[in-house]
């Protein structure tokens, strides 16, 4: 059972984390917090955003906020799946007889970061689908389990397109979050430059430990959720198929995929973890509406049409947001 306790230190464990990752990364906050809070809920974010926007220091220092050990692997055309994965080599005793053994690839850590993912082929980039659902690799039959706390964050750059490959949409939906990185304003430029003119290297703290982490998560999933609440969340994710019985307008003109069941068990574990930071022993209606861009941008799939008027994601879930709360609240 949660205590009120429970909740103070979840509260002030979070404001530690910030404190710390504040030191390396200027602004960004939305980024930074929906980052720790995938940490926290178990899931895996995809960061869009131009080079030199902090993707890559971001991972860098949430590693030494959490004591974890990060793994980095440059995604390329020539990347192939044992690259990741790891692959039996042969060895030799000293009899001479020969016997296979285990090498594990850089995906056999706490926090990855899959830079530049969609410059792999579908190929390799299948060999993460397993690890970042069930943390579990598989090589030549054999399974093995990743260490926990186990975090997927990868990047791409959403100008550069030439020699990527898009994800394919169930690697695009095991990402519990897709956060977009903006460039930073003139006041967070200034900063930047002046903190990179005394060290290039990160300068956080440790401020949690994995098994605090773990522990965190663990609140985190025994707060209650009031039904009226929980409906709320599911009709915003079954809003976003154009053919359902729930379905928007916006969905109908503009929606040719909607969000899939995954979207629904994100946006409610997230939530969980929002009210927490915030103090709050509930999941509010506030924070399904905040958490909605997040969970929805990569998951529906927009149509002819949404392009040809240029409306993005991120509009689109702002009309369905906007349909659902006046139908809601009429039902």
């Amino acid at each position: 059972m949660v205590t009120e306790n429970d909740i103070t230190q979840f509260s002030e464990q979070c404001n530690k984390i910030f404190e710390q990752l504040a030191r390396d990364v200027i602004g960004q906050e939305k980024v930074v917090q929906g980052t720790v809070i995938a940490m926290i809920a178990g899931g895996n974010v995809l960061l869009e955003g131009v080079p030199g926007v902090g993707k890559t220091r971001l991972v860098r220092s949430l590693g030494r906020v959490f004591s974890l050990p990060f793994s980095r692997i440059q995604f390329t055309p020539d990347l192939m799946p044992a690259d990741v994965t790891g692959t039996n080599i042969i060895i030799k005793d000293e009899k001479g007889n020969s016997t296979f053994s285990f090498q594990p690839g850089p995906i056999f850590s706490n926090i990855i970061l899959a830079d530049e993912i969609n410059r792999a082929t579908p190929k390799t980039q299948s060999a993460l689908l397993e690890a970042m659902q069930e943390h579990t690799v598989t090589v030549m039959g054999v399974s093995r389990k990743l260490n926990e706390p186990f975090f997927v964050l990868a990047t791409q750059n959403p100008i550069e397109q030439d020699g990527t490959y898009p994800l394919p949409e169930a690697q695009m939906d095991r990402f519990m979050f897709k956060l977009l990185v903006p460039d930073p304003s003139l006041d967070e430029l200034l900063q930047i430059v002046n903190l990179t003119q005394k060290t290039m290297a990160e300068v956080a703290d440790a401020a949690c430990t994995g098994e605090e982490l773990l522990k965190m998560r663990e609140i985190a999933s025994q707060i209650p959720v009031a039904e009226d609440v929980l409906k709320y969340a599911m009709y915003l994710v079954a809003a976003t198929h154009p053919e359902g019985e729930c379905a928007t307008d916006a969905a109908k003109k503009y929606i040719r995929v909607g969000a899939s069941p995954r979207a629904g068990q994100a946006i409610i574990s997230a939530a969980k973890v929002l009210a927490l930071i915030k103090g709050r022993f509930n999941v509010a209606y506030n924070d399904l509406i905040e958490l909605a861009y997040p969970v929805l941008r990569h998951r529906i799939k927009l149509n002819f049409e949404a392009v040809a008027d240029r409306i993005s994601a991120d509009e689109v879930i702002s009309m369905v947001i906007g349909e659902v709360e006046k139908k809601y609240k009429k039902s």
